[in-house]
């Protein structure tokens, strides 16, 4: 994501080999879901998706992408 640490929007870029099925959610530090981004069939290449965490506390969160055959978790700073 760019710019992290961010206040209060950041961008999500991820690139996807073939069509597929895309959840991308983001949690707290404790592992709770806070917001679900994506969760929908994506095209192939790249794509983006804007975060806004202006109702958020400052501190460290959590954004993982999952499709059928890739999961990957990445930290985002959300600093005000």
């Amino acid at each position: 994501n760019y710019p992290n640490p961010f206040n209060p929007l950041t961008t999500i870029n991820y690139s996807l080999p073939q069509n597929c099925f895309v959840t991308l959610k983001i949690y707290n530090i404790l592992g709770q879901e806070i917001k679900t981004l994506v969760n929908e069939e994506k095209s192939s290449g790249m794509n983006s998706i804007r975060f806004d965490g202006s109702n958020l506390s400052s501190g460290i969160y959590f954004y993982m992408l999952r499709t059928e055959n890739y999961s990957q978790t990445k930290e985002l700073t959300l600093i005000k």
